[in-house]
């Protein structure tokens, strides 16, 4: 039985990142999991100032310690312009000057969701080339296009993405045993 990490990379009360990563925790009956909601770890924007004059925040810290404590991490980005949010990208940039291999040894399941056709499939790609440089092993990946219409009542109603997604969780966690 694993223990696994699992959260959005959105700080959005209506995060549909969040309600993905939601679903997907509901379908890990065989491991012990720790579901965190990132609108309650609001991190000041990355300056050297700040970390010279403040240091680093407890918040930080803990996160960073269940992120090391956890053999796997599910996330599933979000996107601002063909890109990660900077909530996330500031939160990567947080945890890499703690620790530069805050991920090491840690296996991903990446996701990603949005509203659009695209399934914020340009966040999806740039966080997975960014996070092997922390350390962690992506091993699956998934994308949500229009999420609004293919997922209600918390559930994937397109039995396509449905399989998609049920694959990629299998691989995620079929890495590790």
């Amino acid at each position: 039985m694993a223990a696994i990490l699992a959260f959005a990379g959105s700080n959005s009360s209506t995060s549909i990142n969040y309600r993905l990563v939601q679903y997907t925790t509901s379908l890990l009956k065989e491991h012990d999991f720790q579901l965190l909601n990132m609108t309650r770890y609001p991190f000041p924007m990355y300056s050297e100032d700040d970390e010279k004059q403040k240091g680093y925040s407890n918040s930080l810290v803990e996160l960073k310690e269940d992120i090391q404590k956890a053999e796997g991490l599910i996330v599933s980005v979000n996107e601002h312009n063909g890109n990660p949010s900077a909530y996330f990208k500031n939160v990567l940039d947080w945890l890499s000057r703690l620790d530069r291999k805050f991920l090491e040894g840690t296996k991903v399941f990446l996701m990603s969701a949005s509203g659009g056709k695209r399934g914020a499939k340009g966040s999806l790609e740039v966080v997975n080339s960014l996070l092997p440089r922390f350390g962690g092993e992506v091993v699956s990946t998934f994308s949500m296009p229009g999420f609004h219409e293919n997922f209600e009542k918390e559930d994937i109603t397109n039995d396509a993405l449905k399989k998609e997604h049920a694959s990629a969780l299998t691989t995620f966690l079929e890495s590790l045993k």
